[in-house]
């Protein structure tokens, strides 16, 4: 079975695929060892990773294309990735639908901002026309080598055209094709109700759950209980990573020394069962015997 197959038996079995998000091998060997049933690479996540910069188009095609294909080389769980807007138009989304296809990803997630474009609960947001992005869409298709991947097709229109535009647009982008929906950022449960209502019935959900961003937070069952099929928290991990990572410092700046961080880290031993590093030594031990 295909990690998208698997995706696909996941999306149908009626419990939330709860995705936490990720943003290279190490981060996605974490995930599956939590005991996760999928990953979203998110390209937020990655530009805060990689550039140490904000969300704001940074990203490219190829570097994310270079982290799915370390991830699958790593994990075998169904990821969801982040396209971003395809990079472009609708010839690009063909292209980055190949590619990222090809390197591993179970879904493919594409939006209808323009270039440059930002995080979803970031304000400034613009975005192409509905029949632009309708035609990416059917590009995507088009570009799909195995049916069992997912077109994950987002609207950013509630913080744009309002939230009626927002509905009109995924019902749009529903019709070109896409396999699953994600409105991102609604206001308030209400909207997210209405969303459900709307949709529900008809195509896979996702939810996005962004501390400090625009939607208020619901746990996975409570998106259950709502009619989402998926739960994805993108930047959770590299926040607390971050958060972590600052408390550490602090602490070495004060003591001059890890001792007193000793009883919340790994030590070497400990990360090299995490990377598996006996198990390769073995089979390079393997290939030396004659």
């Amino acid at each position: 079975m295909t990690h998208a197959t698997q995706l696909r038996q996941l999306l149908a079995s009626g419990e939330i695929v709860l995705a936490p998000g990720g943003y290279d091998a190490l981060s996605a060997a974490l995930i599956e060892r939590a005991g996760f049933k999928a990953m979203y690479l998110s390209g937020a996540s990655l530009a805060y990773t990689r550039f140490g910069r904000p969300d704001v188009g940074l990203v490219g095609m190829s570097e994310v294309a270079d982290t799915i294909a370390l991830i699958r080389d790593r994990v075998s769980l169904p990821l969801i990735v982040d396209a971003d807007n395809g990079y472009g138009n609708a010839l690009n989304v063909w292209r980055t639908v190949r590619q990222f296809e090809r390197m591993g990803a179970s879904a493919i997630q594409l939006e209808d901002q323009q270039l440059p474009k930002r995080c979803g609960h970031l304000p400034g947001k613009s975005l192409v026309t509905q029949a632009e992005m309708m035609a990416k869409v059917r590009a995507a298709r088009d570009a799909r080598q195995h049916a069992d991947t997912l077109l994950l097709i987002r609207t950013d229109a509630i913080a744009v055209e309002g939230f009626d535009a927002a509905l009109r647009r995924a019902e749009a982008y529903l019709e070109a094709g896409a396999d699953a929906l994600f409105i991102e950022a609604p206001e308030d449960l209400g909207q997210m109700q209405r969303i459900v209502a709307e949709f529900g019935s008809r195509v896979p959900l996702l939810a996005n759950m962004v501390e400090g961003g625009s939607t208020p937070l619901q746990s996975a069952s409570q998106l259950q209980e709502l009619g989402f099929s998926i739960a994805i928290f993108p930047g959770a991990l590299v926040r607390a990573h971050t958060y972590m990572a600052q408390e550490f410092l602090a602490r070495l700046q004060q003591d001059g020394s890890t001792s007193g961080y000793r009883s919340r880290m790994l030590d070497l031993q400990g990360l090299n069962n995490l990377l598996g590093t006996s198990e390769l030594l073995e089979m390079s031990a393997s290939y030396d015997k004659h």
